[in-house]
């Protein structure tokens, strides 16, 4: 019995490390699109509009693939 719920705790410590790659890897994408939309600015709400951009850019990303893959 004690086995198995050390084996429990492995198991979830392995899955919180693997997320935590993918948290990184977003928040710089995050860093580098906010970088890039507001760049290229020239009023405060088009600032506004290119942070929200930076947020959802993922989700832009895999729909354009999808729709160039003809899915």
């Amino acid at each position: 019995m004690n086995e198995e719920k050390n084996y429990d705790c492995k198991n979830r410590n392995y899955h919180h490390q693997a997320n935590a790659s993918g948290g990184a890897v977003y928040g710089l994408g995050l860093i580098g699109a906010a970088i890039y939309f507001i760049s290229h600015v020239t009023t405060f709400w088009l600032g506004v509009l290119g942070f929200l951009k930076a947020i959802v850019w993922p989700a832009i990303l895999v729909y354009y693939a999808l729709r160039s893959l003809g899915v």
